[in-house]
Formats: C-alpha cells, sequence, structure tokens
C-alpha cells in the first residue's frame, strides 16, 4: 500500500488546481484557499465518498456524529463542527472548528460528463494578520492536499489511508510531497499579492511544522 501511495503523491501535486484570495483588515487578514481534482468517476459516486462516513474515514480520518444537514460532526484528531446547508448531489457547507478558531468549508462536485466529476473544496477564514504572516496559507493548505492525495488513491485504486499514517509522514516521499505542497501554496500566495519573500518564509515555517522540524 506504500508503494501505491508514493507512487500517487509523486504525480499528486500537478494534478490538482489550487487558488487564493487575501484580504488584510486591521489586524486580521480574511482568505479563502481552494483546491480542486477531476476524478475518473460519477457524480454520484463521488459524492457519496465526500458524504458518507464510512467512505471518508477510508481517505481522510474517521469522523463521528450526525452527517446531515443542520448535523454536527466531529474529525477524529482534527475539526468538528455544524452541517449549515446540503444540495445533494452538488454542494454543502459547514463550519469547521479546531480549538478556539471556527472557518468555514464549502464542498463542491461538478458533473464533467462522460462518467467524470470535479471535486472542490474552498476553506474560507478570518486569522490574525501575525499568524498569516507567520505560515501563510500552507497551514490548512497542506492538511487539505495530503487529504486530497487520500481521496485520489482511493477513488483510483479503492486502497484506503495508511492505518499508521503519522508513520508515512516520515517517509521520504511523504516529505517531498509536504515540500512541493508548501512551495505551491507559496506561489499561490504570490500570484494573491503577497510578496514573495513573505510567501517563501510563511512556507518554511508551515513546512517545519508538517515534517516536525519546528
Amino acid at each position: 500500500m506504500t508503494d501505491q501511495l508514493a507512487l500517487a503523491a509523486s504525480s499528486q501535486l500537478d494534478a490538482v488546481d489550487r487558488s487564493l484570495t487575501v484580504s488584510p483588515s486591521g489586524s486580521m487578514v480574511a482568505a479563502e484557499l481552494t483546491i480542486s481534482e477531476d476524478f475518473e468517476t460519477d457524480v454520484a459516486d463521488l459524492w457519496d465518498a465526500v458524504t458518507t462516513g464510512e467512505r471518508i474515514a477510508r481517505w481522510f480520518a474517521p469522523v463521528h456524529g450526525d452527517l446531515r444537514l443542520g448535523g454536527s460532526y466531529q474529525v477524529e484528531g482534527n475539526a468538528g463542527g455544524v452541517i449549515e446547508s446540503c444540495d445533494p448531489p452538488h454542494q454543502y457547507t459547514a463550519t469547521w472548528v479546531m480549538g478556539e478558531g471556527m472557518s468555514r468549508i464549502t464542498v463542491t462536485v461538478a458533473d464533467l460528463g462522460q462518467g467524470r466529476s470535479r471535486f472542490t473544496l474552498a476553506h474560507s477564514a478570518e486569522v490574525e494578520q501575525a499568524f498569516w504572516d507567520m505560515y501563510g496559507p500552507g497551514a490548512v493548505g497542506v492538511g487539505w492536499d495530503l487529504g486530497v492525495l487520500g481521496l485520489s488513491l482511493y477513488l483510483a485504486t479503492g486502497v484506503g489511508r495508511p492505518e499508521d499514517a503519522d508513520a508515512w509522514a516520515t517517509t521520504e516521499p511523504a516529505r517531498k510531497f509536504i515540500t512541493g505542497s508548501g512551495r505551491r501554496w507559496a506561489e499561490a500566495a504570490i500570484a494573491a499579492g503577497t510578496e514573495a519573500e513573505a510567501a517563501h518564509a510563511a512556507e518554511l515555517n508551515t513546512n517545519a511544522f508538517y515534517l516536525g522540524t519546528a
């Protein structure tokens, strides 16, 4: 399984589209990052894969709660929240609460025809300017890249996430993937108006966090 994951990771970084909008306001920054990928599966299957607890656990992490409109959920070792809107099989929105911070995610599934579909996740938040300067979009962007890597491998092969995801994260393919993701989110920040020096400094801080070298 780890060989399949390593192979998938080597090509995944350039299989996704990333975008970022940033709006500073005083001591806060309003930001929205978006990550998208096209898959060789139809809308019904992709929607089921990203909304059914049993399948989410295969590619992302175990999730508990009531996965329907108005329901509360909790991702193991990650965020929780409330499902605020749901339009199956097209889109849902949910709060994304981690610690004292609350943001929002919007997941969209689009029909591309001929049995293909597109997954898009938009994550919007207001964060302290100091935190944004330190980590930039990679703080959550690298995590979502890892999640979409799991989704891509699962849909293509049926193989789920590693039983010991923390151990896989220390392997060389994982380290290359994390640093490659960090670099691409820095490029997205530059495209959104961040000075290159600041974007790459945040990239290094984000990489250190995910690699455990901070």
